[in-house]
């Protein structure tokens, strides 16, 4: 399905965060210009946490409290966005520990993979196929108001 212009800035954003989770997950190939080292991929993935994902997480949080009520699916699966959001929250500021990021770091990288998969794969399709022409335009508003 041929993304909605309304969703199309979250969805280009999720490529940087789509090659972030792949570096941190253990079995990741090198990336050109990218760390290779755990002490380079934690420096890098909370740089990017900082600079990308919370404001991006906080976009579609506004972009999600938009649609609840539409249906109950999308309701549920909404649900689910916010709380991945939570505990993706939980595991970044975990990377601050040095005595603990050896052990999440790989937990995060799958789970933030997973996150956006989701989200690209269910999330944006269902709002595509159950939000009026008069919504998607407030979700454009909602993110144009951001950039």
């Amino acid at each position: 399905m041929k993304r909605h212009p309304a969703l199309a800035h979250l969805s280009r954003e999720h490529h940087g965060a789509l090659i972030l989770a792949r570096l941190l997950q253990e079995d990741a190939p090198g990336y050109k210009g990218l760390p290779t080292d755990t002490n380079g991929k934690v420096t890098y993935a909370l740089n990017f946490y900082h600079s990308e994902l919370i404001k991006h997480f906080k976009e579609e949080e506004e972009v999600l409290n938009l649609v609840i009520g539409i249906n109950a699916k999308l309701d549920s699966l909404v649900e689910t966005i916010f709380s991945e959001h939570k505990d993706l929250h939980i595991l970044f500021r975990a990377l601050n520990n040095p005595l603990i990021e050896n052990l999440y770091i790989d937990k995060l990288g799958k789970k933030l993979e997973a996150h956006i998969r989701k989200e690209e794969r269910e999330l944006f399709p269902l709002i595509q196929e159950n939000c009026s022409d008069e919504m998607m335009a407030e979700i454009d508003k909602s993110l144009t108001s951001h950039l």
